[in-house]
């Protein structure tokens, strides 16, 4: 609270450093973030803010407790941690589990790596999420070949696979 009784603002969101990187490795002011349950902390602390930062698109913020402080992010903010093909749900880097959306899959131009679109309540085109190699490999095992190309079976319905 401010002096006059209002609620004060939170400062302005300004990068201070912290960057996740393609492969999901973190690091601040180019030094690499070695301790594993800081690094876990910031992957389930990852945020989207839509409508904040200096172009009013969004940004994407870390949270720690009370902390937040916006981060840049090489490709992808969220990374797939698991593929169930079962219920077709993917288990994502903050926690979250969501219904994997097969029409996004694409391939990173880094390295080949999967990627698909999540968070669609945040973002209407979906914010970029990055498979690690346990969860490709959970997805690539449910794709099978249709004759007509590969087709992936998730929640016991086939899919046909986007180019990739």
């Amino acid at each position: 609270m401010s002096r006059g009784g209002a609620p004060s603002k939170p400062p302005e969101l300004r990068p201070f450093g912290l960057v996740l990187h393609h492969d999901g490795s973190w690091t601040h002011d180019g030094q690499p973030i070695e301790h594993r349950r800081l690094r876990e902390a910031f992957d389930h602390g990852v945020r989207y803010l839509p409508g904040e930062g200096t172009d009013r698109e969004g940004v994407f913020v870390v949270t720690l407790g009370r902390f937040r402080g916006q981060i840049e992010v090489e490709e992808a903010a969220f990374f797939v941690r698991s593929f169930d093909p079962q219920t077709g749900s993917i288990a994502l880097s903050d926690g979250a589990i969501e219904p994997l959306d097969v029409e996004s899959l694409r391939t990173s131009p880094r390295d080949a790596a999967l990627l698909c679109r999540v968070k669609r309540d945040l973002a209407a085109a979906g914010l970029l999420a990055r498979f690690s190699r346990g969860a490709q490999a959970e997805l690539l095992a449910a794709v099978e070949d249709a004759g007509e190309g590969p087709v992936v079976r998730v929640a016991g319905v086939r899919h046909h696979l986007p180019e990739l």
